[in-house]
């Protein structure tokens, strides 16, 4: 839709139909609808990839990899007692 649109607003261009009420209106509403699918495809993009970086997180940090670094820490030395 967006290459049509643009497409029929060159056409316009190149026939020289813009220069007329009728054809300069007709080229906004070409223009308008290749914006708004442009708009879409933008925000389509932009949750594909948010979608994608929160499927990455939880495999770079598992809920068990935390507790299983916390077992295997040496545990502190005790605090000599005083007599």
């Amino acid at each position: 839709m967006i290459i049509a649109s643009l497409g029929g607003s060159v056409w316009l261009f190149v026939t020289g139909q813009a220069g007329t009420v009728d054809g300069l209106f007709l080229l906004l509403t070409a223009l308008l609808i290749a914006l708004c699918f442009l708009l879409y495809v933008m925000y389509m993009i932009g949750r594909a990839m948010e979608a994608q970086k929160q499927a990455a997180a939880p495999a770079a940090a598992k809920p068990g990899a935390a507790a299983a670094a916390a077992k295997r820490a040496p545990a502190p030395p005790a605090p000599a007692a005083q007599a």
